[in-house]
């Protein structure tokens, strides 16, 4: 059975990332993008890694251009305005295709673990997934919904 923890990432620096650096864990995982009407959710999403992270949450960011140009920034643009924007300190990964032929293997298996309403594609910048400490899909959330209404879930993936 494929878990979270059969991928891996290149991070903003360009190393690559096994995923199972985060297998036991329960991870949320964020197409993101810097020019995006939802790229105010970093404050959120920081805010639950604060609070949550040490008890076993971790937020994966993912940069994708793939919605109307809204991450046109490189790695180290990237990196800085997450930190000078937002102070994120949850880990970024460099920019991926979340849709199409060039998607990134994670991706697949994300949108292959959870339908939408709209269909396996993911529709904009901030969809969410919730992948649990099994290392598997929970559920999947809008680009819309606010971090803070992820809360609950979150803590009942914690078990907190």
């Amino acid at each position: 059975m494929t878990t979270i923890a059969d991928f891996s990432a290149a991070t903003l620096r360009g190393e690559e990332q096994p995923l199972s650096a985060y297998e036991g864990q329960v991870v949320l995982v964020v197409n993101t993008a810097s020019r995006c009407g939802l790229t105010p959710q970093f404050e959120g999403l920081e805010a639950l890694h604060r609070e949550l992270g040490p008890l076993g949450l971790a937020i994966l960011g993912f940069p994708c251009n793939q919605f109307a140009g809204q991450e046109p920034l490189d790695a180290d643009g990237i990196g800085e305005f997450c930190q000078a924007n937002y102070g994120v300190t949850f880990p970024m990964f460099a920019k991926i295709d979340v849709n199409g032929p060039a998607q990134h293997p994670l991706y697949g298996w994300l949108k292959s673990s959870t339908r939408s309403l709209m269909g396996d594609a993911i529709k904009w910048n901030f969809t969410k997934f919730l992948v649990g400490r099994d290392g598997r899909v929970i559920r999947r959330y809008a680009p819309t919904t606010e971090p803070s209404a992820l809360e609950a879930d979150i803590r009942a993936a914690l078990a907190v």
